[in-house]
């Protein structure tokens, strides 16, 4: 399946194929209780997330069909970059308040948990994946994830990620990733489960 580099053009058709999978995502959902206004929210979210974070670290990636449809996407951030800047988080903030509204307290919650239980050694950290209703079924997620994860095995650097439902663990486990702990979403959140992935030896180093 093809994968390449996310651009500036493509950032609206990457955010929308993001909200479509997050959809019933337990944490959007605790974020976004309201149905009705979960996929514009969302879909601003992942916009001002790549714009303003994931695209300058060179790390995100889209997985498009033979007709080029967008179908999903991988934020992945490099080693050293996974936290937002000071300056990036000030523009990202309006769209934020944006797409969140009465929620931003919400998503501040996730984001200082999520933060506070984050590892210290150097990784490629895998913030968000998916791929749209349209894609599912075809390989998308599996080429995304195999893209940056023979990078991180050549390079030799481990691999980070929160699952978010705890269905998809297995699927994780395939690539080599193994649950290392939980993070419980303060008053009320769910649950996410940490997962880490030692790189493997491919004998190009």
């Amino acid at each position: 399946m093809p994968v390449r580099p996310v651009t500036r053009s493509d950032i609206r058709a990457v955010s929308v194929a993001l909200a479509d999978a997050f959809d019933d995502d337990p944490v959007m959902c605790w974020i976004l209780p309201d149905p009705e206004r979960r996929p514009a929210g969302m879909a601003r979210l992942f916009g001002a997330e790549i714009r303003y974070h994931h695209l300058a670290g060179g790390g995100a990636e889209l997985a498009y069909t033979d007709d080029g449809t967008i179908v999903g996407g991988a934020l992945w951030d490099p080693p050293g970059r996974w936290k937002q800047s000071t300056l990036s988080s000030l523009l990202s903030l309006p769209t934020l308040a944006l797409a969140l509204g009465r929620q931003l307290r919400a998503g501040a919650e996730v984001d200082g948990a999520l933060d506070a239980a984050h590892p210290t050694e150097p990784h490629w950290y895998l913030a968000s994946i998916g791929t749209s209703t349209a894609g599912r079924g075809g390989g998308h997620g599996t080429a995304l994830l195999n893209s940056r994860l023979s990078r991180c095995d050549a390079d030799g650097l481990p691999a980070y990620l929160e699952s978010s439902k705890e269905g998809n663990i297995p699927y994780y486990e395939r690539f080599g990733f193994e649950v290392t702990g939980e993070i419980v979403i303060p008053n009320g959140g769910p649950t996410l489960w940490q997962m880490w992935r030692r790189p493997r030896d491919t004998g190009q180093r």
